[in-house]
């Protein structure tokens, strides 16, 4: 788990962007009993797609949207890969 300040530095985006990107909705750090944002290797990794995203051109609302599909995605993903594992047991 990263403070803030760390996990802007690993990501090369600043501490205000990143909680701009809590406020919008695309990510949720853990907090600390004080408050503290902690961030995880997959919240880096979520940062680290929202720049591509920006990057692509796409605005905040459209990063958040595509990080929800992506989630989704690998969801049903899943489900499926459970699903032919079950199949198979049979």
């Amino acid at each position: 788990m990263y403070a803030i300040a760390v996990a802007a530095e690993l990501t090369g985006l600043g501490e205000q962007t990143l909680r701009l990107y809590e406020r919008k909705g695309l990510l949720t750090p853990a907090r600390t009993a004080g408050g503290t944002r902690r961030y995880s290797v997959d919240d880096l990794a979520v940062l680290r797609r929202i720049a591509e995203l920006l990057a692509e051109g796409i605005n905040l609302l459209g990063a958040r949207r595509v990080l929800e599909l992506e989630a989704a995605n690998d969801r049903l993903e899943k489900r499926i890969d459970d699903l032919i594992r079950e199949r198979s047991r049979k």
